[in-house]
């Protein structure tokens, strides 16, 4: 590989990369916002392997979403999600794997609940049309508080 071609790898790689993180802050902002459709916008259209812990798994993406409004979509629960020590591997021009470690607050102003969890994100991603999406998320719970 000349010089030239091992940066224009190292560049597409790394704006590959950039692309993901922006991928998945949109996935997270969507559910701290409520918007299912750019929540569903997130993941490839056909059989994406959604895996949430306690919550369970999803044949899909619009499954998840069905989900998501059935649980989380009131105007008293408010959630935040926090994302980051996120590493991205980019495997090829079409491919990436990553994890992200989270926390996640919710306050329940119907019921005054307050709910803290950590966990990681291991992520499959697939590069369609021009556009990362996401193929394969699994979060594994780490720590869990719950209370009024």
């Amino acid at each position: 590989m000349t010089e030239i071609a091992g940066i224009a790898d190292r560049l597409a790689r790394l704006e590959a990369a950039d692309a993901i993180r922006a991928l998945k802050l949109r996935y997270l902002r969507a559910c701290d916002d409520k918007d299912t459709e750019a929540m569903r916008a997130c993941f490839v259209p056909d059989n994406a392997h959604i895996h949430y812990d306690r919550i369970g798994s999803f044949p899909g993406r619009d499954a998840l979403v069905q989900c998501f409004v059935e649980l989380a979509c009131r105007t008293t629960l408010r959630e935040m999600h926090f994302a980051g020590a996120s590493e991205i591997r980019v495997l090829d021009a079409d491919t990436a794997q990553g994890s992200w470690d989270l926390a996640y607050l919710a306050l329940d102003d119907a019921n005054g609940s307050r709910t803290f969890l950590t966990g990681r994100y291991a992520d499959e991603y697939v590069r369609v049309d021009r556009a990362w999406l996401i193929r394969s998320t699994v979060f594994t719970t780490g720590l869990l508080s719950q209370g009024s």
